[in-house]
């Protein structure tokens, strides 16, 4: 029973990870592929939870107090980012933004 358990959570953080890559390289938003990186943030999360809780060990609940922290510093920034290129270019397609000047 915790082998089959040990093996959804594996497929289930694999698969979302892979919607956050795809999200982060086919979408042209700032804020689809700021919601890609969070989501692949969240699904190594998760593998940590399971691989802490499968092999017993604490150490993985560091590791995860660690990416949650820099997702909170990293949504901070992205958002104040995605905020400053809105209000002075009104946009926020990134092939866009790329090519502001000055």
């Amino acid at each position: 029973m915790g082998g089959e358990f040990f093996g959804w959570n594996v497929i289930l953080s694999m698969l979302l990870f892979t919607l956050g890559i795809l999200a982060v390289l086919w979408q042209r938003n700032a804020l689809s592929v700021f919601m890609g990186i969070e989501l692949m943030l969240n699904a190594a999360n998760l593998a940590f939870i399971n691989f802490a809780q499968r092999y017993g060990d604490e150490s993985g609940a560091a590791i995860i107090l660690f990416i949650v922290t820099v997702a909170a510093a990293e949504a901070a920034i992205g958002l104040a980012i995605f905020l400053r290129l809105y209000r002075q270019a009104a946009i926020i397609d990134v092939d866009k933004a790329n090519q502001l000047r000055g």
